[in-house]
């Protein structure tokens, strides 16, 4: 006798009937289709597992997913890519390191158009993904992977749900859910613990881009932290500073925003939308964020098709954008998803927030860098270029607005070449801004009266 028996047999009934075994249920999986993972804590281990151990009876399986802790056995098992090829939205880590070795193609797009592609323009024959237990009413919680799940499973052909009873119930906003009804089978079996996601401890140049950009914030704001080392200090120096009431409108909530919370800093009061709530689409992080977001009504999960549309974003008044990237060019030109051509995540939502928090009443945007980086030798490299020469452009220069390093903060927006020229020479690290500004007057970006400190 279950919970569900006493309360609803027929929903119940409806899911001993399409309970299979993971082995069982991937039979469906033909060659040449299209299987979708959905995104992080989405990804269905005992589904793909089931998958892998048909590699010799399939060819030319398509699979998506993205941000991805792994292993993905179906890309292991097959390192010729004849049986399963797989395809990647947003690289994890992991994701990388398959790119690195030619198993894992990335997928170009701004979040908030993920699911739109899905619906317009592409195939789904079979999703898998993992939720959280059915509740008594017949519906699978979607939890820390709200943002795109519901648009993929409701473009599938055929809709395949693991249950992970490890999964927090993170309550809606809306699209947070999927009914049994719109399910054809169900796996269960045992789960390791949650993937948790730590953050690197800050390095000098991460608390230095911090305090440029605290005095930047003020109580009310709402805030979107990218990951990372540096989002995460903002959090923490938040937590420590006098600044109350702010919001969270994130698509990736991670353990910071629990420092903020356990602050007493976190309150939405001053929200335009969702007043009272922390919204997001994507929740990765350790138990802490998993402990807090479950089954707690200020914790609200929404489509990023909502959470990421700068339209929603500029309804926030004082909206604060942070994020990450790998380089500027002089241009002003923002690469974070490249290191020359060698892949390093995707674009995410970065466009996405950087252009809604810019549209934001009060508003801000702010992109942010070590001046420098030491590669393998130890040899120091700036990270501020002349110009790029492979690296993807993640942000366009007409985007750009406030541009952070271990040196300064700049504000881009309105500026033309030898101006934004002058602000990022004087923000690059010191060793590198005479050949900068050589690079500059080649380049015909250099103003003879410039002057950099």
């Amino acid at each position: 006798m279950t919970k569900y028996s006493k309360k609803l047999p027929a929903v119940y009934n409806e899911y001993q009937q399409k309970l299979r075994t993971p082995e069982e249920a991937v039979k469906v999986v033909k060659s040449g289709d299209w299987v979708d993972y959905t995104v992080a804590l989405g990804f269905p281990k005992l589904l793909d597992r089931a998958l892998a151990k048909r590699k010799d009876e399939l060819t030319d399986v398509k699979i998506r997913g993205n941000l991805i802790f792994g292993p993905i056995e179906t890309v292991e098992c097959d390192p010729e890519r004849t049986h399963f090829y797989y395809n990647s939205w947003h690289c994890s880590n992991y994701e990388r390191k398959l790119c690195d070795m030619g198993l894992c193609n990335y997928i170009p797009m701004s979040f908030r158009n993920v699911v739109p592609y899905y619906r317009t323009f592409l195939d789904v024959n079979v999703a898998m993904m993992s939720v959280a237990p059915m509740d008594n009413h017949g519906y699978f919680n979607l939890s820390c992977s709200t943002g795109v799940g519901k648009g993929i499973l409701d473009k599938a052909d055929i809709v395949i749900l693991e249950v992970n009873e490890h999964l927090p119930r993170i309550l809606g906003g809306f699209g947070e859910c999927i009914h049994i009804s719109e399910v054809d089978y169900i796996v269960e079996g045992e789960h390791s613990r949650l993937p948790q996601m730590s953050v690197a401890e800050a390095e000098e140049e991460d608390i230095k881009i911090a305090e440029f950009i605290l005095p930047e914030i003020k109580s009310g704001a709402t805030l979107q932290l990218g990951i990372g080392a540096m989002p995460s200090v903002i959090g923490k120096k938040l937590a420590e500073s006098d600044i109350k009431d702010l919001g969270m409108h994130t698509e990736l909530a991670t353990d910071a925003y629990v420092d903020l919370y356990e602050a007493g800093k976190l309150t939405n009061k001053k929200k335009n939308i969702f007043s009272g709530k922390s919204v997001t689409g994507v929740t990765i992080g350790t138990d802490r964020i998993y402990e807090w977001a479950d089954d707690n009504p200020g914790f609200a999960a929404c489509p990023l098709e909502y959470v990421n549309n700068p339209y929603t974003i500029a309804k926030i008044d004082d909206m604060i954008s942070i994020n990450s990237c790998i380089a500027i060019d002089l241009y002003g030109q923002v690469s974070a998803e490249s290191a020359g051509l060698r892949h390093i995540s995707g674009t995410g939502g970065q466009l996405d927030f950087l252009t809604g928090a810019s549209m934001s009443i009060g508003g801000k945007a702010f992109v942010c860098m070590k001046s420098a980086f030491s590669d393998k030798n130890g040899e120091l490299h700036s990270n501020i270029r002349p110009y790029f020469n492979g690296d993807i452009v993640t942000d366009p220069r007409s985007q750009d607005h406030f541009i952070v390093t271990e040196y300064g903060i700049i504000n881009m927006a309105g500026r033309s070449t030898w101006e934004r020229t002058e602000m990022l020479i004087g923000i690059a690290h010191p060793m590198f801004r005479d050949e900068l500004i050589r690079a500059a007057e080649k380049q015909k970006i250099w103003r003879r009266t410039n002057k950099v400190k």
